[in-house]
C-alpha cells in the first residue's frame, strides 16, 4: 500500500506518487522531484491550480513550519505538465 499525503493547495489526499514534494533551503522553496532532500516537506499536485492556491493561501510556510517569508520564484517558474 502506497503512502498517502495531503496536497497543500487543494487539501485533498492523494498517493505520494501523484504529488510533488517541496522543501525549503535557505528560505527558498525547492521542488524535490526525487523526494530525497533532507528536512520537512510539503506535498502539492503538479498542477498550476494547486500551486497557485497554495501560494495564495501561504500554505507552504505553514506546512514547512518556517516563520520567515520564503522565496517562491522557483515554484512560480516550474514547468507544469499534465501530471496529476
Amino acid at each position: 500500500m502506497e503512502p498517502v499525503r495531503t496536497c497543500v493547495g487543494c487539501r485533498t489526499r492523494a498517493p505520494r506518487s501523484a504529488l510533488l514534494r517541496v522543501v525549503t533551503q535557505d528560505d527558498t522553496l525547492i521542488i524535490d522531484e526525487r523526494a530525497v532532500l533532507p528536512g520537512r516537506g510539503a506535498w502539492v499536485h503538479a498542477t498550476r491550480e494547486c500551486m497557485e492556491a497554495a501560494l495564495r493561501r501561504r500554505a507552504f510556510g505553514r506546512a514547512l513550519r518556517v516563520s520567515a517569508n520564503v522565496d517562491t520564484q522557483t515554484i512560480e517558474n516550474y514547468p507544469f505538465g499534465n501530471k496529476g
